[in-house]
């Protein structure tokens, strides 16, 4: 039987499926999408993925899809980004899922940038979306089949081979007070010898339970340089459920940061693929969960090509009753010889009533690797809290000095010195907030 959000989400797909944007073959691929939901439904605990994440469950009902932003909900996104402070970007604004231009940074593009909104690209049939739009997502993950299905605007951004975009590109997404839904769905290609670095971030208001299913697809040519950073700070009601598909060139080197402060749900997936030999990439996260918020972030490493290198890192700091997840896994491919692969997820209870589920795996088919994994959940060490304390540190102070640097370690990895500072600051507000 299908439950109300299912039955809600199949009506809001035959009303909108006729004005959404996109010629008959995004028709077909909308439809196609559709139909693994109808046939699988939301995502329950007896889908090994979805273990600790029974959305079936905790999506109670489907929202509305959100209409176009009005005047008000533009003005109040005038303030959106905050987190950020004082690190130079440029903004590609988002609200409730629709691109606005008037609130974006378009003046004088680098050489070599090319900046678009997915709805105007699907309407002028834009041949890029042709050679890569849903090439990357898994076409077996419902999540990713709602938002193929919905999608309505997102970004689309093209990075010339050999071009260097000094500023970072910030994808916000703002939701205003209204409880809707959107599917956002973006497309970077960042062609062979480019870098750049990609900002995505998530927030809206408090007391507002609206819903945001976002994913973005990113190419990385050969010899490519691409930091991606996704922060997410949505409203204390909202869901929220991203994916990010990433394809690595030969020889790129690519660095993702996870940040999650925000959302009372959260399912944050990753699916990596280093397509060419001679990768070096950097995967990390931070995770800080208070009352009964739940975070799930589950990553696909998949190494396809030999002589790949890859660290992932992931932390979480876990209050009162929050559940955090972490669900990582690691694939060597057959003909992926001389992989260099190594996990860490770790999880710092602050409560006796806090949950923290971490899973890492290893699926390896070939034979000269180096891959390991390791998981660990516990609460503040004693001896260290007793040696600030014992050096006339007051108590509150020195535990807020053990989360950061538990913390540090994921952040550090950050190459942008002004973002690094910006998260350790949040993370400082975050635990000031929760005193």
């Amino acid at each position: 039987m299908k439950t109300a959000a299912e039955a809600a989400l199949a009506e809001a797909f035959a009303a909108a499926r006729d004005r959404l944007p996109g010629d008959d073959a995004v028709a077909a691929q909308r439809d196609a999408a559709f139909g693994l939901f109808a046939k699988e439904g939301l995502p329950h605990r007896r889908v090994e993925e979805w273990k600790y994440t029974d959305l079936r469950a905790l999506m109670r009902e489907a929202k509305p899809l959100a209409p176009p932003p009005d005047a008000a909900a533009k003005a109040r996104a005038k303030a959106a980004g905050a987190l950020l402070g004082d690190v130079e970007t440029r903004r590609l604004v988002f609200v409730d899922g629709a691109f606005v231009a008037e609130l974006s940074d378009l003046a004088h593009l680098e050489e070599g940038l090319t900046v678009d909104s997915l709805a105007d690209a699907l309407s002028d049939n834009d041949p890029v979306l042709t050679r890569h739009l849903g090439k990357l997502a898994p076409a077996n993950n419902v999540a990713v089949a709602l938002n193929t299905a919905l999608m309505g605007d997102g970004a689309v951004i093209r990075i010339a081979a050999g071009a260097t975009i000094e500023r970072p590109l910030h994808l916000l997404f703002v939701a205003s007070a209204k409880p809707d839904a959107s599917f956002v769905r973006s497309l970077v290609v960042v062609e062979r010898g480019a870098r750049a670095m990609v900002i995505e971030s998530h927030e809206g208001p408090a007391g507002s339970d609206y819903q945001v299913n976002a994913a973005l697809e990113l190419f990385v040519g050969d010899e490519a340089h691409v930091d991606h950073v996704k922060i997410v700070g949505e409203g204390a009601d909202a869901l929220h459920v991203s994916t990010l598909a990433a394809a690595i060139g030969a020889h790129a080197r690519f660095n993702a940061f996870s940040f999650i402060a925000g959302g009372a749900v959260v399912r944050n997936q990753l699916f990596l693929k280093f397509d060419g030999e001679g990768v070096v990439a950097g995967i990390r996260g931070a995770t800080l969960l208070n009352g009964r918020q739940h975070a799930d972030t589950t990553l696909v490493a998949d190494h396809v090509a030999a002589d790949c290198q890859s660290r992932e890192v992931f932390k979480a700091v876990l209050d009162n009753e929050a559940h955090g997840v972490f669900q990582g896994r690691i694939i060597v491919r057959r003909h992926a010889q001389k992989t260099d692969a190594k996990m860490m997820t770790q999880a710092l209870l602050l409560s006796e009533r806090a949950e923290a589920d971490n899973k890492p795996e290893l699926e390896i088919f070939a034979d000269d690797v180096q891959c390991g994994h390791g998981a660990t959940s516990g609460a503040i060490d004693d001896e260290l809290k007793f040696y600030l304390l014992a050096r006339g540190i007051p108590a509150a102070e020195a535990e807020a000095l053990l989360i950061q640097a538990f913390l540090g370690e994921a952040i550090e990895g950050i190459e942008h010195a002004g973002l690094r500072e910006a998260l350790l600051e949040a993370v400082a507000a975050w635990l000031k907030a929760r005193k």
